[in-house]
């Protein structure tokens, strides 16, 4: 056994618990538990230190080393836990700030630098490449738009699982592929890293006042760690399976958005036709059978002609396609979905792919011969 200097204090063995993950410390001798206790032997700390009194950075024969005292199923905190975060568009804007507020520390990376400048200013670090914010957290969180950019952020020598230390967490919170999901769990496994797949619903709004659905697919001590973190950016948290079952999810919420979408924007249409107050229309409808999140939150955008996206007509087709593709896979016949995929590829072909979702009710207008 070896003596070490930890925050002024002598300790020839550090005692600890739940033994469950590895946390790189540059070049320090390794150490091994050996009846709870260190001693040198390898390149890693293996453990969530108690009673010890270590914070994120402490001296050790006097050089300065990172610990984290984070392990799957123990749950994070500011205090052990470093955050990355990569896209930072209309819903991962908040959602990051959101963690920061709750005291985290983080680094992160969008392709627009323009975009990160709100949480700079909170005192994030601007990365210029995924890679250095791997290498600078402790949880990796990515949103971003289609499935090869998840494939490029997460997978790859250049991505999230192969730089983040051992031990660590990556999530992506991208609508994306359930194989995809699958795919980056192995890859993480063989690295000693969990990956979890959290799809969200709620859109900017639930993104900005942090109530968002989160749909999750992973290991169960894995989820339980990163509990708090979703806590900060969501209200209803559900834990579904393991990878890939927060996206088959996500996608069950895309298919009844779809066509939900349909009846909101078709209902409007007629009660506009018929020479109605539309908003006196949504107040009435709204608390029977016919009520819903979709008509509560975007009817009186649709009535007020905005068509800012709290999510996107070309992602949400991006959703759609591989709701279809799965479905197919299933032996399923969707007509539904795939009536709505049509309807919003005419959308997005009339010039309106970077418009909410919600603005399906121009690609009606249009069928209908209504001047916009």
């Amino acid at each position: 056994q070896q003596t070490f200097m930890i925050a002024g204090s002598r300790f020839r063995s550090l005692q600890v618990n739940n033994l469950r993950r590895l946390c790189q410390l540059s070049s320090l001798p390794v150490f091994r538990s050996v009846n709870k206790s260190f001693t040198s032997s390898s390149a890693f700390l293996q453990a969530s230190i108690s009673g010890s009194g270590l914070l994120p950075r402490q001296t050790v024969q006097g050089q300065q080393y990172h610990f984290s005292t984070s392990v799957a199923g123990m749950p994070l905190d500011p205090s052990n836990t470093r955050i990355g975060w990569i896209g930072t568009g209309v819903m991962g804007r908040w959602m990051c700030q959101h963690l920061m507020q709750a005291g985290y520390k983080a680094t992160v990376y969008t392709r627009t630098a323009s975009r990160a400048q709100p949480l700079v200013d909170l005192g994030a670090t601007l990365a210029t490449s995924v890679k250095e914010v791997a290498q600078a957290s402790d949880v990796v969180f990515s949103i971003v738009g289609y499935p090869s950019d998840v494939r490029q952020v997460m997978l790859g020598p250049e991505g999230a699982v192969e730089n983040i230390r051992e031990g660590g967490f990556v999530v992506d919170m991208t609508t994306s592929e359930p194989s995809l999901a699958e795919e980056i769990a192995a890859a993480a496994s063989k690295r000693g890293v969990s990956a979890v797949d959290a799809p969200v619903s709620g859109g900017d709004v639930g993104a900005r006042e942090a109530r968002l659905s989160i749909m999750i697919g992973g290991e169960k001590d894995a989820v339980a760690s990163l509990d708090p973190l979703f806590q900060i950016m969501g209200k209803n948290i559900s834990h579904l399976g393991g990878p890939g079952k927060g996206q088959h999810t996500k996608m069950a919420n895309q298919i009844l958005i779809s066509t939900m979408m349909i009846g909101v924007c078709e209902g409007l249409l007629y009660a506009q036709k018929a020479g109605l107050n539309a908003e006196q229309v949504i107040a009435a409808v709204s608390t029977g059978a016919a009520g819903s999140w979709s008509i509560s939150n975007y009817g009186p955008r649709i009535v007020n002609k905005n068509y800012d996206p709290g999510f996107f007509v070309e992602h949400f087709i991006k959703d759609m396609g591989i709701a279809l593709a799965e479905a197919k896979k299933l032996g399923l016949s969707l007509p539904g979905l795939a009536l709505a995929e049509q309807l919003y590829l005419a959308l997005q072909a009339q010039g309106h792919g970077r418009k909410g979702t919600h603005a399906l009710m121009l690609a009606l207008e249009t069928i209908n011969g209504i001047q916009q």
